[in-house]
């Protein structure tokens, strides 16, 4: 049986709760999983941008969508007893590191309580199988090392909101050990991603949503750190982790209850000045325009200089892969940028994207 049928087996009509699905990630995810057929329930505050992918291609049409904060565990409670998620995926969180310097309360506040609350939900509700918890690659204590990060290496971050995804993946490990050991228990993992990139991203302070922005509006777009090199991946080899993962955990259960990367190859562990090149050259093949970049200037917060992520255990356990180089990612952010600049349909071609996406996955290593 192909992958792609497998897989639908395995979501079509499964009740999930996706926290944080108003996000750039958890709108991709939201969509893939009504191509599915699952049965959607998401739970965030209202989308973190304007324009947000989950406007712009009406992801709340095919789910149930609920506005509320995981720091209200009261409200969270609420929606796992009325909806008795199966599968619970929590994506909700603080997502940058210059936000986490000016807002660190609220940072640690959503991406360690929020998690707390997420996990005591699960604990309170009978019937969930399997969860999720989705950290960052900046979880692991960043030693500048040349090798890339495993599984087993020490959880760290000096910034807050590196610090607070760490302080997550401690938080997961002590309620799968304290609650969740045992027969019938839910399967608690951990995944950890790159830096995820993909059409439909407008975050502020992110590398590819300002060039996006920059270009669209025929600026030139400055650019902080080009030296810094990080695990790059579009947002679909992020999500097929974390959905692999999931058919793992509901399959074979604490066998795989642990924290996973599902970083990109080696080649696509770049410098941010290679990755900014790339993209504009691409946009230049496709629309022949110019776009000028140039490096920020200024101090700037202190950032990593180097991080790989390893993915070794994901590719050997789980036989997970990367699938789509990240010189073909950027073309597809291209594509997506042009459908939206010449308002054409997001959805489809996010939809068709996705699509695309399944079929590779489908191909023979």
């Amino acid at each position: 049986m192909r992958a792609i049928e497998q897989r639908r087996r395995a979501w079509r009509g499964r009740r999930v709760l996706v926290t944080g699905h108003t996000g750039f990630k958890g709108a991709w995810l939201s969509l893939w999983l009504q191509r599915l057929g699952a049965e959607v329930t998401g739970y965030a505050l209202a989308p973190p941008s304007n324009p947000s992918l989950f406007d712009l291609a009406g992801v709340a049409e095919g789910m149930r969508s609920v506005r509320g904060d995981v720091r209200d565990l009261e409200a969270l409670l609420k929606v796992f007893r009325e909806q008795k998620p199966e599968v619970v995926l929590h994506l909700a969180a603080q997502a940058l590191v210059r936000p986490g310097y000016d807002q660190p309360v609220e940072t640690f506040g959503a991406n360690v309580m929020g998690t707390v609350h997420v996990l005591e939900a699960v604990r309170r509700t009978p019937g969930v199988e399997a969860v999720v918890v989705v950290t960052s690659d900046k979880c692991y204590e960043n030693r500048e090392w040349l090798w890339p990060y495993r599984e087993n290496e020490p959880m760290g971050g000096k910034d807050p909101y590196s610090s607070s995804k760490g302080c997550a993946e401690l938080v997961t490990a002590s309620y799968r050990d304290s609650f969740f050991t045992g027969r019938h228990m839910p399967a608690v993992a951990s995944a950890r991603a790159g830096n995820v990139i993909g059409g439909g991203d407008w975050a502020l302070d992110r590398l590819i949503p300002d060039m996006v922005r920059g270009i669209l509006a025929g600026r030139e777009v400055h650019i902080r750190n080009p030296h810094a090199i990080r695990p790059w991946q579009h947002v679909l080899e992020a999500l097929d982790g974390y959905l692999v993962l999931t058919e793992r955990l509901l399959e074979e259960g604490a066998s795989v209850a642990e924290g996973w990367n599902f970083g990109p190859s080696e080649d696509d562990a770049q410098p941010v000045g290679w990755v900014v090149k790339t993209l504009v050259d691409a946009w230049q093949r496709t629309t022949g325009e110019d776009v000028a970049w140039s490096m920020a200037e200024g101090e700037q917060p202190p950032e990593a200089n180097l991080l790989k992520l390893d993915a070794t255990k994901a590719r050997v356990r789980l036989g997970w892969r990367p699938r789509l180089a990240l010189p073909a990612a950027l073309e597809w952010i291209v594509e997506w940028t042009r459908c939206y600049q010449n308002q054409g349909s997001v959805r489809s071609l996010t939809e068709e994207q996705i699509g695309r996406f399944e079929m590779l996955a489908d191909e023979e290593p």
